[in-house]
C-alpha cells in the first residue's frame, strides 16, 4: 500500500447453482487465498454465492435465505482478513418486496453496504427482469446478516489509511450501458471501481469485453477490476469462461480466462490521483468531490486496512517510452517521423526558407535530425538537395563518425558541405587566452559553440533554418552547451528521448534495407558508435569521450525521466520502480547514484530549457517552457535531495 500501490483482484470460484453453502466455502476459500498473496480488495463474480444461472429458483424464499445465510458464514469466516471484498447475491427488500442483484461490500466481518445492479438485460439471451429489479435511483437501507446498512446504487468506500483508494462498485450490463455508474463514482471520487459479473462467453466477445474495460479505465482515470462467473454455471444453455481482467487508466495488467481462481495486480492509485490532479478536465469545475457526490447522491463512507508494502508483480517496463511488442514499437515510430516531419513542415512552409541546416556529426541525434528533415522535404515536394548536411570536424571527431556522416548525407540526398572548425578554435583560443592543454569545460564548449556560429551563419547566407538535433534526454541533464548544440530555429528531436533515438534510427534502418542497403549499413553503423560529444581528442584513432561514463546510462535516466516528470512520482517511488525494472542488471547503489545525479542535473540546469528554441511534442512529455514544463529556473532541490538520502 505504500507508494500508492494496493494490490487488488479478481475472483472467479467454481461453485455450483443453488447450492449456497458449497459456494460459500469456494468463495471463504478464494478469499482466504487471495489474502496469503497479500490483496486488499478483492471482486467476485455476479451473484456468485447463488450462481447466476437459477433461473427461476430466485423467487424461492429457500435459495434467498440460503444466500443470507452463506452471506453470514462469509463474514464470519473472514472477518480476521485484512481485505475490502465485493461478493454477488440476491437480496430481498422488506420496503418495496423486491429483488436485487446486489454486490455485498465487506470488511473485516463487516457488511458496508449494498450495491443494486441499475441496469437489468432483458434480451437475447439474458431474462433477468423476470426475477430482478434495477436498483437506478434506489437509496435506502436493508437488514441483512443481523446487520443495517445502505442499499444504494450510488455508494463510495474511502480508505482511512490510504485516502488515495476509494472503491465503487457497478455490476455487468452496468458497463454495457449508456452511462454507466462507474461514471458517477469517479467523479465523486472512486479511484478503484469494481465490476461483478456473469458475462456468457461467445466467439469474438472477449475482445469487446478486454476493450470496455481498457476503455473505461482509461475515461476514468480509474483502476478497474472486472470478475467475471465460470466454471460451475449451469451449461444448459450458456457457457461461461471466468474472464477477469484488472485495468488501470488504460492499460491492462492482468487477465485470465477459461478459469477459476484469481488474477492478481497492482493498481497505482497514486499514480491515478496524480493523472487526476493535472487534468484539470477530469472533473466539473468548481466542484470537489464531496460535493459533487452531494450533488449526485452518493454515500461516501470509509473502511480500514493496515499500511503495508505491497510486492509488486505488474508490468513495469525496462524502457517506458518504447513499445515492448515489435509492430506496435514499428507504428509508434512511423507516427514519430511523421509528427516531428509536419512539425518542420509547417515552419519551412512559414518563413519561406530556401534550405534547412543540419549539423551532422555522425552520431544518434543529428542523424535522427537529418531523416526526420528529409521527411519534411518529401511531404513538401521539396528536393532534398536543399538540405545542407553540414560536418565540422575539430580536436575529437573520429574517422568513423566523419565518414558515417558523409555517407548518410550522400545516401539520404542533403547537399553536403564539411567546414573544418580546428583553425578557428584555436584563434579564439588565443584570443581568450585558453591552452590547449587545458582539456576543461572551456576547451569543450568552445567547439560547441564555434559549430553553432557556422551553423547560424550558413542558414543566414542561404535563407534558411538551422535544425535542432538534441534530444528529451540530454535537455533533461542539461547535456548541452549553452548558446551552442543548445540553439537552433526549430528543434525536432527536443521531446524524444534517447532510448526511442535509437529505436527510431533503427526502424529507418529496417525500412531502408531493401530500397538502400547502403543507407542501412551505415544507419546500423551509426546505432553501434558510442554516444559521445566527441569533444576531447581521440585515444588511438577511438572516441574518448563516453557520454554515458559521465552523466550515467540513458537507459536509466530516461526512466527516471519518465516517472518524476510525467507522473510526477517522488524520488523514493522512482527509486523503488527502478530497483524492480532494472535493478538486476545495475544493482541499487548504482541506481541510487545516478538518481541523484538525475536530480542535481535537472534542478540546476533549467536555465536551458527556459530558452529552448520551438519544436514540435510527439509523445506525452516534453520540456517546452511554453508548453509541458513551466518552472522557475532558480528552483531549489533540497526536498528531493533529503528524500534520497534516506534511501
Amino acid at each position: 500500500m505504500r507508494d500508492g500501490f494496493i494490490k487488488a483482484a479478481a475472483g472467479t470460484p467454481k461453485i455450483r447453482v443453488a447450492d449456497c453453502r458449497y459456494n460459500s466455502e469456494q468463495i471463504i476459500g478464494l478469499m482466504r487465498e487471495a489474502a496469503k498473496q497479500g490483496v486488499k480488495v478483492l471482486a467476485l463474480p455476479e451473484l456468485c454465492v447463488t450462481g447466476y444461472t437459477c433461473g427461476d429458483l430466485f423467487l424461492q424464499d429457500t435459495l434467498l435465505q440460503g444466500a443470507e445465510d452463506a452471506l453470514s458464514r462469509i463474514l464470519e469466516e473472514t472477518k480476521d482478513l485484512d481485505m475490502l471484498a465485493a461478493v454477488g447475491l440476491p437480496v430481498r427488500s422488506k420496503w418495496d418486496h423486491k429483488l436485487y442483484n446486489c454486490a455485498a461490500v465487506l470488511c473485516k466481518g463487516e457488511l458496508l453496504g449494498l450495491v443494486p445492479k441499475t441496469c437489468i438485460p432483458n434480451y437475447g439471451e439474458f431474462y433477468e427482469a423476470r426475477w430482478f429489479t434495477s436498483g437506478a435511483e434506489l437509496d435506502t437501507m436493508a437488514e441483512l446478516c443481523g446487520q443495517n446498512v445502505p442499499l444504494s446504487y450510488n455508494l463510495i468506500w474511502e480508505c482511512e489509511t490510504m485516502p488515495e483508494l476509494v472503491v465503487g462498485v457497478e455490476i455487468c450490463e452496468d458497463l454495457w450501458a449508456a452511462q454507466p455508474p462507474s461514471t458517477a463514482l469517479a467523479r465523486a471520487g472512486a479511484t478503484l471501481i469494481l465490476n461483478l459479473s456473469a458475462s456468457d462467453e461467445l466467439a469474438g466477445k472477449a475482445a469487446y469485453r478486454r476493450s470496455l474495460v481498457s476503455v473505461q479505465s482509461g475515461r476514468l482515470v480509474c483502476g478497474y477490476v472486472y470478475a467475471d462467473a465460470g466454471e460451475g454455471e449451469s451449461t444448459t444453455d450458456l457457457v461461461f469462461a471466468g474472464h477477469n481482467l484488472v485495468a488501470e487508466n488504460g492499460a491492462l495488467l492482468a487477465e485470465n480466462r477459461f478459469d477459476t481462481g484469481l488474477t492478481v495486480s497492482e493498481i497505482d492509485v497514486g499514480k491515478l490521483i496524480s493523472e487526476r490532479r493535472r487534468m484539470n478536465t477530469f472533473a466539473p469545475p468548481r466542484r470537489d468531490p464531496m460535493a459533487e457526490a452531494h450533488a449526485i447522491g452518493i454515500g461516501r463512507s470509509s473502511f480500514t486496512l493496515e499500511l503495508e508494502d505491497t510486492a509488486l508483480t505488474r508490468p513495469i517496463g525496462k524502457n517506458p517510452f518504447v513499445p515492448e511488442d515489435g509492430a506496435d514499437r514499428r507504428e509508434r515510430c512511423e507516427e514519430i517521423f511523421t509528427i516531428a516531419a509536419l512539425g518542420l513542415k509547417k515552419r519551412l512552409e512559414h518563413t519561406s526558407a530556401s534550405c534547412a541546416v543540419v549539423g551532422l556529426s555522425g552520431g544518434l541525434d543529428s542523424t535522427l535530425a537529418l531523416l526526420i528533415t528529409a521527411r519534411a522535404f518529401d511531404l513538401l515536394d521539396r528536393p532534398r538537395s536543399d538540405i545542407l548536411a553540414v560536418t565540422m570536424p575539430c580536436f575529437g571527431t573520429t574517422s568513423r563518425t566523419k565518414s558515417n556522416a558523409q555517407v548518410l548525407a550522400e545516401r539520404v540526398g542533403a547537399d553536403f558541405r564539411t567546414v573544418d572548425i580546428g583553425e578557428a578554435v584555436r584563434v579564439h583560443f588565443q584570443d581568450i587566452g585558453q591552452s590547449m592543454e587545458d582539456l576543461s569545460v572551456t576547451f569543450e564548449n568552445g567547439q560547441a559553440r564555434e559549430r553553432t556560429q557556422v551553423l547560424m551563419d550558413l542558414a543566414n547566407q542561404r535563407g534558411g533554418l538551422v535544425i535542432g538535433t538534441g534530444d528529451l534526454s540530454e535537455l533533461a541533464l542539461g547535456w548541452a552547451t549553452y548558446n551552442g548544440d543548445h540553439m537552433s530555429m526549430y528543434g525536432v528531436n527536443g521531446s524524444i528521448p534517447k532510448t526511442l533515438v535509437r529505436h527510431l534510427t533503427a526502424y529507418a534502418a529496417d525500412e531502408a534495407q531493401e530500397k538502400d542497403p547502403r543507407l542501412a549499413a551505415v544507419l546500423r553503423d551509426i546505432l553501434d558508435t558510442p554516444v559521445s560529444p566527441e569533444l576531447l581528442p581521440p585515444k588511438e584513432g577511438e572516441i574518448a569521450q563516453r557520454t554515458e561514463d559521465l552523466v550515467g546510462p540513458y537507459e536509466l535516466h530516461d526512466f527516471f525521466l519518465y516517472y518524476a516528470l510525467r507522473w510526477g512520482f517522488s524520488p523514493r517511488k522512482v527509486f523503488r520502480l527502478t530497483v524492480a525494472a532494472l535493478g538486476e542488471d545495475y544493482g541499487r547503489e548504482t541506481i541510487l547514484k545516478w538518481l541523484k545525479n538525475f536530480y542535481r542535473r535537472f534542478f540546476a540546469q533549467q536555465f536551458k530549457r527556459s530558452c529552448l528554441p520551438d519544436g514540435p511534442k510527439v509523445g506525452s512529455l516534453a520540456l517546452s517552457p511554453r508548453g509541458d514544463w513551466r518552472m522557475p529556473s532558480d528552483a531549489a532541490n533540497a526536498l528531493w535531495m533529503k528524500e534520497l538520502e534516506s534511501l
